[in-house]
């Protein structure tokens, strides 16, 4: 697929990076030269120099026959307009548009073909809220992350000693829990993936993904851990477009304290927020964040645009006694240093976000895509069509499937119902299948397993 990227910054760099490894014909636009070079430095790929809204650039970086376009630069309205000539001036099949603006979201006609042509919109910091809210709906674990509107999950956690089913075969599970419909996808240990079988043992310290009904996470975490108290305080460092969000979506439900340098800033949340305690100062003052009592919050997130301040305040809110700290990092190199120490979790904004532009890049019917272990691992929900002569899995059980190994299919969505994918489920036509990857170099080969035979459509 030849696909024309808008903007170098960390969603174009990461999506970049995750499309040329497979085998993707890729060029990047942006102003700043320097970016582009540590780009093609890094990558195969085109990259040119220039305004990402300009015809006579768009032209040049080679739109007039490419697939698809991703304009995700820092400007909506940049990225609206290259939408808008993509498809008035070169007909180009597919627009995607990131749009930060809750102004412009609340309109979406203006996307529509007879306006912007933008085909599908994202706004990687409400994605970015959604994600952090629900690690904090469940403080047990490390992601969480739905398909089919939410009928079916995806939950990492770590195991810890104590729980009921470490030390046991994983077939326990399904004999301790007959009536929850759930199914471990993949094991890390020690950062190593371990195929689950029925007589894998769990271990202390595993990190593992299990799928499950939404309405039987709870259930299914008391099997593997000590549970949490729900979380009731919330204290959140930086009042950007992420902390903002953050504390509009939770400040009914939780109390919250925000804390922003800007004073300017501050009067500004402050006349937004009707619950939520605003605060002048840094997140980096020891002595404010504990005369903030810090010690006794059940979640400190730090959403500043500034790794070392994230890093450095989350480190305070731990020592203080802080239950639990997510520390958002920009550089993905940092994620895996400080992640798992005193850092409870640490969020890529680009890996979290990835997902919502790989759906639309993901060859046959895929509804979601979810990146997984910094990028490492994906998770992804595909429509199955045809029948048994024109499909390699519609019609057949799932011991049947000629899936790679390292592949696992964790559930079945059935018009509303969730069938947990076991060797002798039977795949159906348009079932919701979701299968978890361990290694991306095998993606390609599962997208081929959904397609349908030419001769069928």
């Amino acid at each position: 697929m030849k696909i024309l990227i808008l903007g170098a910054g960390q969603v174009g760099s990461t999506v970049a990076e995750n499309l040329v490894s497979e085998a993707n014909d890729i060029t990047v636009v942006d102003n700043d030269a320097a970016k582009l070079q540590t780009l093609q430095n890094r990558f195969d790929l085109r990259t040119l120099v220039g305004n990402a809204s300009h015809p006579s650039v768009l032209k040049e970086a080679g739109i007039a026959d490419a697939d698809m376009l991703l304009a995700v630069t820092q400007s909506d309205e940049v990225n609206m307009v290259a939408c808008k000539l993509a498809a008035s001036l070169f007909n180009t099949p597919t627009r995607i548009a990131r749009i930060r603006s809750a102004d412009y979201l609340a309109h979406q006609e203006i996307f529509s073909n007879e306006n912007f042509c933008v085909d599908f919109s994202i706004c990687p910091e409400q994605i970015l809220t959604d994600y952090i809210r629900k690690l904090i709906e469940f403080p047990e674990v490390l992601q969480v992350l739905e398909f089919n509107e939410g009928k079916v999950s995806l939950v990492a956690v770590r195991a810890f000693e104590g729980g009921p089913l470490v030390g046991q075969e994983l077939k326990y599970l399904r004999q301790h829990m007959p009536q929850v419909q759930a199914r471990v996808a993949a094991i890390f240990r020690l950062d190593r993936p371990i195929i689950p079988e029925g007589s894998t043992v769990i271990e202390d310290g595993d990190e593992i993904f299990f799928i499950a009904a939404t309405e039987n996470i709870r259930s299914v975490l008391k099997e593997l851990r000590r549970m949490d108290k729900p979380a009731k305080r919330v204290m959140i460092v930086g009042g950007g477009n992420i902390g903002r969000r953050l504390a509009l979506s939770l400040e009914n439900d939780y109390q919250v304290k925000l804390i922003e340098y800007n004073k300017k800033a501050c009067e500004s949340l402050a006349g937004e927020l009707s619950k939520a305690l605003v605060l002048n100062g840094d997140g980096t003052d020891e002595n404010l964040l504990e005369s903030e009592h810090v010690g006794e919050v059940d979640i400190f997130c730090a959403l500043t645009n500034d790794d070392e301040v994230n890093i450095m305040s989350s480190l305070l809110a731990k020592k203080a006694g802080a239950r639990k700290v997510i520390s958002l990092i920009n550089r993905s190199a940092y994620v895996g240093l400080v992640q798992g120490g005193k850092i409870d979790i640490a969020l890529s904004p680009a890996h979290v976000t990835i997902g919502s532009l790989l759906a639309y890049v993901r060859q046959g019917d895929v509804a979601a895509v979810h990146s997984l272990r910094r990028g490492a691992a994906e998770a992804l929900e595909l429509v199955a069509h045809g029948d048994r002569q024109s499909s390699q899995v519609v019609g057949r059980r799932i011991d049947e499937i000629d899936l790679p190994k390292g592949a696992t299919i964790g559930a079945i969505v059935r018009e509303g119902e969730v069938i947990m994918g076991h060797h002798d489920s039977v795949i159906e036509s348009e079932d919701h299948v979701i299968v978890f990857v361990i290694n991306k170099q095998m993606i390609r080969k599962i997208e081929k397993l959904f397609q349908v035979n030419v001769g069928f459509l």
